[in-house]
């Protein structure tokens, strides 16, 4: 299992299904900043106000010449469905088989009520328009974060 990207290290090369079909890949975003943000499941009240909250910093985020992704390990169906349902305006990557999951370390042993089970750890990524990773946010709380991560984009050249 990998860990966590470090600040400085290059970002990890993916190729996920996305939502609408279609592949979305890390090369896509070259020469542009990216922000991934990972969440465990679509349409559950934490996931859905970060990527409401994400959506709604869109405009800001494209003056800043960021792009933003959203990845699970849901299927395309349920990512289609919750694009849909909040009117999200950015890709949602599907990772049924956890690969890039795994590569960015976010794939993790967690424990509810005292059961074991793996899952994806809550976690951003912005990286740098060279493709390297520019700053983390392992173990994400909700409230405040989107715009965090915007504050960090638009500083960052």
């Amino acid at each position: 299992m990998s860990k966590f990207p470090e600040v400085g290290a290059k970002a990890p090369a993916f190729s996920l299904k996305r939502d609408g079909g279609g592949e979305v890949k890390l090369s896509d975003f070259a020469g542009r900043k990216l922000v991934i943000y990972f969440y465990p499941k679509a349409d559950t009240p934490g996931c859905t106000k970060e990527s409401i909250a994400f959506n709604g910093l869109k405009d800001a985020f494209a003056k800043a010449d960021t792009a933003i992704l959203g990845v699970s390990a849901d299927p395309v169906t349920a990512q289609d469905k919750f694009k849909a349902k909040y009117d999200l305006d950015f890709p949602l990557g599907s990772d049924e088989q956890r690969e890039m999951l795994e590569a960015y370390g976010v794939w993790v042993e967690k424990s509810m009520y005292g059961r074991k089970y793996m899952g994806i750890e809550r976690a951003t990524l912005l990286i740098g328009r060279d493709g390297t990773v520019a700053q983390t946010w392992p173990k994400v709380k909700v409230p405040g974060h989107a715009e965090e991560v915007l504050q960090a984009a638009q500083i960052l050249t």
